[in-house]
């Protein structure tokens, strides 16, 4: 898990992630819930060597916690690329399972795969049947 500590590092972590899944957890020391989930968000790190997992601080984060709606704790955000946020939601360590269906669904692998088969034979015929556009007398 990687700890961030300002708006610019939570900027560069989601870039730098690329397409991966990025999951961050806004927790507080103070926080009993967030210490009591702790143990159990750094096995399904550990299981998922895939997503990266950033952790922020809110009492040393407050203005970025303030403008991503973190209100209370422990939040936790989905980031994915392009597709930017994809989730945000609390979970205590009694609801756990949301954090684990949630990763079921964004964790999907990803590929490019161009344009389906046949389309650019589709393409190719249609342009060779196409009459050329003649100009107005």
């Amino acid at each position: 898990m990687i700890d961030i500590h300002s708006t610019q590092e939570f900027l560069d972590a989601l870039r730098d992630a690329g397409d991966r899944l990025v999951i961050v957890e806004f927790y507080g020391t103070w926080c009993g819930s967030c210490r009591a989930l702790f143990p159990r968000l750094c096995r399904t790190a550990t299981d998922n060597p895939n997503i990266v997992f950033l952790k922020v601080n809110f009492d040393e984060n407050k203005p970025m916690c303030k403008r991503l709606n973190v209100k209370v704790l422990p939040f936790f955000h989905f980031y994915r690329g392009a597709d930017g946020q994809l989730e945000a939601f609390s979970c205590s360590l009694a609801k756990f399972q949301k954090l684990k269906d949630a990763i079921a669904v964004h964790n999907t692998d990803r590929c490019s795969i161009g344009p389906p088969v046949g389309v650019g034979d589709v393409l190719d015929s249609s342009s060779s049947q196409e009459k050329p556009a003649e100009a107005a007398s």
